[in-house]
Order: C-alpha cells, then sequence, then structure tokens
C-alpha cells in the first residue's frame, strides 16, 4: 500500500467555478478540479496555490480549508491510497490556460449546477458542494473580495 497526499482548490470567480479537462491518449478522463502532489518540505496552502498556477496558469488567493477527500486507485504493482486537502480559492480573472503536459485539454468557468455535473469523481462534487456554500455564505457577509478576510 502507497500512501500519498495531494492539495488542491475549489477556485471561483464572479460565482463561476475553475475546471479542468483531461483527455489522456484519446481517452476520455473528465471534468476535474484543479490539485496535485506535494513537494518535499511544502505546506499544503503551498502546494494548492502551486498546482491551482500550474495546471490551470490562475494565481488564486487561498480563502479558507474546505476538507479533506479520500480515495484509493489501483497500479500494477500496488494500491494508491490517497488524501486530497481542499482549499476554496479566488481567482482576480476569467483568464485561464490547461496544462498541456498534464494531458489537460480544457479549462474554464461553469456556473456551480454546470461543474457539478460536469465533475467525473463524487467525492469532488462534495468538496464543490461545500466550497460553494461557503462561498455563498462568505457572500452573504460580504466578506467575499474582502481582503481583509485573508
Amino acid at each position: 500500500m502507497i500512501e500519498a497526499t495531494s492539495c488542491g482548490g475549489v477556485v471561483i470567480f464572479r460565482g463561476k467555478i475553475l475546471l479542468l479537462y483531461k483527455n489522456y491518449k484519446n481517452k476520455y478522463e473528465g471534468w476535474v478540479l484543479p490539485k496535485g502532489t506535494v513537494e518535499v518540505g511544502e505546506d499544503y496552502k503551498d502546494t494548492a496555490a502551486r498546482e491551482v498556477l500550474e495546471e490551470t496558469g490562475v494565481a488564486a488567493s487561498i480563502i479558507k480549508y474546505i476538507g479533506k477527500s479520500q480515495y484509493s486507485f489501483n497500479i500494477p504493482e500496488d494500491t494508491v491510497d490517497k488524501d486530497v486537502h481542499w482549499y476554496l480559492m479566488m481567482a482576480d480573472s476569467y483568464y485561464s490556460k490547461p496544462q498541456r503536459e498534464e494531458y489537460f485539454e480544457d479549462s474554464g468557468y461553469y456556473k456551480y449546477h454546470e461543474a457539478y455535473h460536469l465533475l467525473k469523481f463524487a467525492n469532488e462534487r462534495q468538496i464543490l458542494e461545500k466550497a460553494y456554500s461557503e462561498y455563498l455564505d462568505l457572500k452573504k457577509s460580504n466578506l467575499w473580495g474582502n481582503h481583509k478576510y485573508f
């Protein structure tokens, strides 16, 4: 058993959520949230911000920690148990550029209900629900986009 840790972000700009479309060797992989592996000596917030920037070209601000998702998958020689730590993040524009080296072919911002239905994995839909609820609470309290909040 291999244990792995990744961090990622639910990135929001003007109420819309940033998603990536992954297509590996013309095999449908699906729409996902940006995330990636923690590097040695890196803290989780730094990993989340770096991975969002690398995979989408978006320099997003971290608003708050959302929670952790867990899943397992098999590789030829072993099973990988993965923890993913998620952050609610804010972008400053609609700009995004998918990282081709990681087989991301498209990226873009989608309304909540569109993003929810596009996301391939149930655990990412659950994180999106939680993050979007936090976003709406912050917005209602006039704290979203208020830099004193960070």
